[in-house]
């Protein structure tokens, strides 16, 4: 899956339209192999972004946990650390 995917579930505050599009745009074009779309494509491109981000904030809307809702500035800080931690300074 692609690496710019992020988990969108259990966050304050909850994932907003432009989070659930971006991913959603990366997940159609992982599947079609397209960065971009030529003009024959697009149309068809476009409408799968837009059905998947339908799909992905139905899902988020009717998901529930028991668990207490994850911090933003807790997560980006601890994938820095492990980004630090695998690719070292030189």
């Amino acid at each position: 899956m692609c690496r710019s995917i992020k988990t969108l579930h259990n966050f304050s505050p909850p994932a907003t339209d432009d989070e659930i599009r971006a991913s959603s745009l990366q997940f159609v074009r992982k599947l079609s192999g397209f960065t971009k779309p030529s003009k024959a494509n697009e149309v068809a491109f476009d409408r799968a972004v837009d059905e998947v981000a339908q799909t992905v904030r139905e899902l988020l809307d009717a998901l529930v946990t028991k668990g207490p809702s994850r911090d933003r500035d807790v997560e980006a800080a601890r994938a820095r650390a492990r980004a630090a931690t695998r690719f070292p300074a030189s």
